[in-house]
């Protein structure tokens, strides 16, 4: 078994931490194709694969650098790589930022969750992307607030990159990206600069 696998606690007490470790993600070539429990793979869901966690298990993924979070559910095996602990799907993995760096390190909690309710709740199954228009990034939330002020129809996201703070202004939330594209162009002609970002429900 490959370093940092999990270790599951029997009594499978809610909110205890069930490892430290790195997290990957797996996407496009499982696409469509039969997890570990027998479902269709849906990459843009909030699902995740993991050695020993018992199938529908809902476990909250916790990233150490960033501080962001997001809940999955076990419904296929792996990861395989050795030292990773949890393979998230790739809207699991968009949640916390990590689709560039590929991986991350995060700790794994054990939530409650309803098993029965996961097909009627769209975030575990159609992860629907959303696209903006970041239009500025400031390290004080003041600069972010008024330059938000300035923009109709604007909003502000907070994040943190290498442990510093940084709060982003987007305009809008589009259901694609030729839609954000459209909107990134008239901003343009109104002398506001900005580029297309994909971001979270």
């Amino acid at each position: 078994m490959a370093t940092g696998c999990a270790t599951v606690h029997k009594s499978m007490q809610y909110g205890r931490v069930v490892d430290y470790g790195v997290a990957s993600w797996y996407g496009p070539d499982f696409h469509g194709k039969l997890t570990a429990n027998g479902e269709r793979y849906n990459q843009n869901g909030l699902t995740a694969a993991h050695r020993t966690l018992p199938f529908n298990t809902f476990v909250k993924v916790i990233d150490l650098d960033n501080g962001r979070t997001v809940i999955v559910r076990i419904n296929d095996r792996g990861p395989y790589a050795k030292g990773r602990i949890i393979d998230l799907s790739k809207g699991a993995a968009r949640k916390l930022h990590m689709i560039g760096p590929g991986t991350a390190h995060v700790k794994l909690v054990l939530v409650k969750g309803n098993v029965k309710a996961i097909t009627k709740n769209k975030s575990y199954n159609s992860g629907h992307e959303l696209f903006a228009i970041q239009v500025a990034a400031y390290s004080d939330k003041k600069s972010a607030e008024k330059k938000s002020h300035q923009l109709k129809h604007s909003w502000i996201q907070r994040t943190k990159i290498k442990g510093e703070r940084i709060y982003r202004v987007y305009y809008g939330k589009f259901d694609s990206r030729a839609a954000a594209e459209d909107a990134r162009r008239k901003l343009f002609k109104d002398g506001i600069g900005g580029f297309v970002k994909e971001v979270q429900n």
